[in-house]
């Protein structure tokens, strides 16, 4: 359980814009679904084995909270992370989670939201289908340059991108502004009419999670970047910024 609530925990939280995530179980799958709260990344997620007792839906707030507790050292080992469910009109439903460290002298609990409220607060549009342009697998040596680039050019929040020769480049600023581009991976099959926004912050944090990624592009405006941790694929979508 506690693996897969750190991978959890990883993958939403640790991106700074996710704080609230819905959980929609089932005997066969164990899926996630999360928004960031400037609606600049759109998460679907599933573990690759479902956890049987997530059966049902329910949110999972303070994701900040989660984290201190799963790394409080008396949890690190041999601890004992259990759901605790409660019987609502005769179905036992998640309600939240319960830490014993090994001595048994050290609790606490974590509660989860109900179905009814996650609907409410976390309410995740579903995407249309897209035409992929352009499909990688994104290398290390084009995120170090992102990060570079990133650096260089601390006061664009955004990058864009654009086919050139088949290369991908990103590129920060204009004729306007301080500028700089690269070519973020080379050997591109796919074309782009349009030059797209893209969130600096956001992409960053993501193409650092652990993991093996698959990164897309929509001339329609639209990046995916699938981060498949080895306990869970995770499915970020990121819509075009308008500036």
């Amino acid at each position: 359980m506690r693996d897969n609530l750190l991978d959890l925990v990883e993958h939403t939280h640790d991106l700074g814009c996710i704080g609230l995530v819905k959980i929609i179980g089932t005997d066969t799958v164990t899926e996630i679904a999360g928004l960031a709260t400037d609606k600049s990344v759109v998460l679907q997620a599933s573990f690759l084995q479902p956890i049987s007792d997530f059966v049902g839906t329910f949110g999972m707030p303070n994701l900040d909270k989660l984290k201190i507790l799963l790394n409080i050292q008396e949890y690190r080992e041999n601890a004992d992370i259990t759901v605790t469910k409660q019987n609502r009109n005769d179905v036992d439903v998640p309600v939240g989670l319960h830490f014993t460290n090994a001595g048994g002298d050290f609790q606490n609990d974590y509660r989860f939201m109900s179905s009814e409220i996650v609907s409410d607060q976390l309410k995740t549009a579903k995407m249309r289908p897209v035409n992929w342009n352009i499909e990688f697998e994104p290398k290390l040596s084009g995120i170090t340059k992102l990060k570079m680039q990133a650096q260089a050019n601390s006061e664009q929040p955004n990058f864009k991108v654009r086919v050139d020769n088949n290369n991908l480049k990103f590129a920060f600023g204009d004729h306007s502004t301080h500028a700089g581009d690269f070519v973020f991976e080379s050997g591109i099959t796919g074309s782009m009419k349009h030059s797209w926004g893209w969130p600096v912050k956001q992409v960053i944090s993501i193409l650092d999670l652990d993991g093996d990624k698959i990164m897309k592009i929509s001339d329609e405006g639209a990046m995916q970047i699938i981060v498949n941790s080895g306990v869970a694929v995770y499915t970020y979508t990121l819509p075009a910024q308008s500036k």
